[in-house]
């Protein structure tokens, strides 16, 4: 009996030194300088000298916070100004802690919650503190949830994403499969082409023979009217019937006046020449005539309505006379000469005779057609598949995160209006903006990279290369990508000219949750 009671004795007295000391420890204030924070506490010993936090000094501790600054690292005036390069430390129970920059201290404004940092001067600092931590903590369980919801998404997405590549990784094996008989399939078509094509050619010997000839005969039926007006106008101006025509032969004509002073210089004539003191009939013919011809066309149009003037004094003269004289004159301008020189050509190519080939050769025609037709089809099968396995290397080789989550963006676009262009968001792809007054779209980007920090580089995309600006550079997009319910564009500015910075939230970008702070406690008690 007398144990138990010992045993209880002790236990209350257990519960009540407990009871004792952890009330001392939510109530007590631990000793500190001003502007320090608990867990730097122990570093400001006030029963022994102070040492700079980079050992550079010893000072007494009655100087710490003595508005002095006599470290270099700004240790010893953690509540006041002094330094420079000082941090403050706001406690603000109730909410977060925070560092401000020592020269923000007694400034006049509040920047701790608790009002700590204006704590010589007369501004008056309300303690909002319990306000704006339940504030916080509200918003961060409001984070919370919806990061532990689009974590649910965002896992279904990376199955999915998963999936999809393994489906790609499948089809790829079996293009690569198919491409190896596409291209043993064109090969043998390609030989067989070959092997037809060297028959057809051998059989075709003959007739080409007979369509060159065809070709020569044609030529020299259409050059022969130009022949015949070049040795007209050779046989005129050669004056000496010598078979040469001279400079001097040549300077008789002032239509070859090129600079309009009324006589022909002798340059002007080695011009027609060729550059030659003189020239031979078929020298002239060949080298001469496409120069001179133009000229002596002109000639001929300038006296062409004189010619008509005459014709019209023959109007009472019987009508098939008329007609006949008619053109016998029209013989002599040069621009209907011009006429019937672009009919001849049909003409000629009427008066040609169809080559038809032998039964034999028809049919070597035929297959070799047949083959190329095939060996075609078979190139293009190849060039198909070969486009197809690119497509899907490609898309292999892009970073969809981690768990493939981002996968399930690929090939979808997501649209942003504001009061003046429609924007556009294709992960992985493009981003663009097209005027809502109409025009055509405007590449802002092309995929680049995943740009975010290094703690998480999934954060953030970056389009490079759109189009160039009017005398700027190309536009560039940043994409900051964070956790929603959906996947959704929130907005669209244009910081700096030419650059564009989109606002993306999605459940791909959804991660594990933050613990959230327990209201009724706090690291600064």
């Amino acid at each position: 009996m007398n144990g138990n009671f010992c045993v209880k004795t002790a236990s209350v007295h257990f519960l009540l030194l407990l009871t004792f000391f952890v009330r001392e420890i939510f109530s007590s204030e631990v000793p500190r300088p001003r502007g320090v924070s608990l867990s730097r506490a122990s570093l400001y010993p006030p029963d022994t000298d102070f040492i700079c936090f980079d050992g550079s000094k010893t000072i007494p501790f009655i100087r710490i916070n003595d508005d002095y600054c006599d470290c270099l690292d700004a240790s010893d005036e953690p509540g006041t100004s002094a330094c420079p390069n000082g941090l403050f430390h706001c406690t603000n129970a109730g909410h977060r802690p925070l560092n401000i920059p020592s020269n923000r201290v007694n400034d006049g404004i509040c920047d701790c919650c608790d009002g700590s940092d204006e704590y010589a001067t007369e501004t008056s600092c309300q303690n909002n503190c319990i306000e704006l931590g339940r504030s916080a903590r509200e918003a961060a369980q409001k984070n919370a949830d919806l990061i532990k919801a689009g974590k649910q998404i965002r896992a279904e997405m990376g199955q999915k994403g998963v999936q999809l590549k393994q489906e790609k990784k499948m089809k790829l094996a079996d293009l690569k499969k198919n491409r190896d008989e596409a291209e043993k399939l064109k090969l043998e078509k390609e030989a067989l082409k070959k092997e037809i094509e060297s028959l057809e050619n051998k059989a075709l010997e003959y007739y080409r023979k007979l369509e060159d000839e065809a070709k020569i005969m044609k030529e020299e039926e259409e050059s022969a009217p130009q022949r015949a007006e070049a040795v007209e106008t050779f046989n005129k101006f050669d004056s000496n019937q010598d078979g040469w025509l001279e400079i001097s032969e040549v300077k008789v004509s002032t239509s070859f006046d090129q600079d309009g002073n009324g006589e022909v210089s002798d340059e002007e004539a080695k011009f027609y020449l060729n550059f030659q003191e003189s020239v031979d009939l078929d020298t002239f013919v060949k080298t001469c005539w496409k120069t001179l011809r133009p000229v002596i066309f002109r000639e001929g149009a300038e006296k062409t309505p004189e010619k008509k003037d005459e014709n019209e004094n023959l109007e009472e003269e019987d009508e098939m006379q008329d007609d006949q004289e008619l053109e016998e004159e029209s013989e002599d301008h040069d621009y209907e000469d011009e006429e019937q020189e672009s009919q001849e050509p049909d003409q000629a190519t009427e008066a040609l005779p169809t080559i038809k080939y032998d039964d034999e050769t028809q049919q070597l025609v035929e297959r070799a057609t047949a083959a190329r037709n095939e060996y075609e089809e078979a190139r293009k099968l190849v060039n198909d598949i070969d486009r197809e396995i690119k497509k899907i290397e490609e898309y292999l080789g892009k970073d969809f995160g981690t768990d493939e989550e981002f996968a399930a963006l690929e090939g979808q676009c997501f649209d942003y209006e504001d009061h003046e262009y429609i924007y556009k968001l294709c992960p992985f792809d493009k981003t663009t903006q097209q005027p809502k007054s109409g025009g055509s779209n405007v590449r802002l980007g092309f995929w680049g990279h995943w740009s975010g920090a290094e703690h998480n580089k999934y954060e953030q995309m970056t389009f490079e290369s759109g189009q160039s600006c009017w005398n700027g550079p190309k536009r560039t997009t940043v994409v900051r990508v964070t956790c929603g319910s959906d996947n959704k564009v929130l907005s669209v500015s244009e910081p700096n000219r030419c650059e564009y910075f989109f606002e993306f939230v999605t459940p791909a970008a959804c991660h594990e949750a933050p613990v959230v702070e327990n209201e009724d406690l706090h690291d600064e008690l």
